[in-house]
């Protein structure tokens, strides 16, 4: 049930990820900024577990999955820039 939760919790925190976090770098597709948010979740439950801040069947709360996702888009729009940048 935790996963589903996280799933649920990351789909959201994509979304808002995604208002805190605009450019052009960043995926401009709702599945793909869900899915970078359901990821950031998951970093968050996993970095949150290997700190301490959550027990091991417990997820990454609601403001540290928007974290998550923020960072997750974070480094997808670095590499993203970086290969468009190599192109040209």
């Amino acid at each position: 049930m935790e996963i589903l939760w996280t799933i649920i919790i990351g789909f959201v925190a994509g979304v808002i990820a995604k208002f805190i976090m605009p450019g052009d770098k960043e995926p401009a597709g709702f599945i793909m900024t869900t899915i970078l948010g359901i990821v950031g979740a998951f970093v968050a439950t996993f970095i949150g577990q290997a700190i301490g801040w959550y027990g091991p069947n417990e997820g990454a709360r609601f403001i540290g999955s928007i974290v998550g996702a923020c960072v997750v888009l974070a480094i997808y729009g670095f590499i993203a820039g970086r290969t468009s940048s190599r192109s040209l």
